[in-house]
């Protein structure tokens, strides 16, 4: 089931007048050979990389959640994702780690991964991706508590600005028993440094 809404050819079509356009500012020559099809490309990725406007959380998880009668915590490490800096339209990318610890209720794991591609396919800061993700698992499960890290390379810091080519970017957002818990923040992140 395709969960995200498609954009119609028109609005495609439109953006990719606009890319033309930009290009033909830069100082290019929109119809040499190499650049002909470009600002078609360029939308078709540009729709792609910010489908997470178009989807529905909820078809996302498609009613992935379980009973579950355990308490002890449940991680999922290094989820790799792509997303956009809303402030120069370059990319950021890295891995997330989620932790929750279920009230009665578990989720599928692919589809916290999707959780994480729904708020990375978008003009995005790290920070409050981060904490839209903790926010929705613990939302949509209704868990004791959600711990979520993150950890990115920023395209804007590397290939312009201050070009800093060995800086990283770590985000931590919690919610319920994680945030007045040192024991529980303790044993995510160990769990999810022994793996490495």
């Amino acid at each position: 089931m395709n969960s995200t809404v498609e954009l119609p050819e028109q609005t495609i079509e439109k953006i990719a007048e606009h890319y033309a356009a930009i290009i033909t500012l830069l100082g290019e020559d929109i119809n040499r050979e190499g650049l002909v099809k470009t600002p078609m490309r360029a939308a078709k990725a540009m729709v792609y990389a910010t489908r997470g406007y178009r989807q529905d959380p909820d078809a996302l998880i498609n009613e992935a959640i379980f009973s579950h009668e355990g308490s002890n915590m449940v991680i999922v490490r290094d989820i790799e994702f792509y997303s956009l800096c809303e402030h120069h339209i370059l990319p950021f990318f890295g891995k997330v780690s989620i932790g929750y610890i279920p009230d009665g209720r578990t989720i599928g794991l692919s589809k916290l991964a999707r959780l994480v591609d729904f708020y990375a396919r978008r003009l995005q800061v790290q920070e409050r991706m981060t904490a839209q993700i903790c926010h929705i698992v613990m939302e949509k499960l209704g868990a004791k508590g959600v711990i979520v890290t993150c950890t990115a390379d920023h395209l804007c810091m590397k290939m312009r600005g201050v070009e800093k080519q060995m800086s990283a970017t770590t985000t931590i957002e919690s919610a319920g028993v994680f945030q007045n818990s040192p024991e529980l923040r303790d044993e995510f992140f160990r769990a999810i440094a022994a793996g490495r």
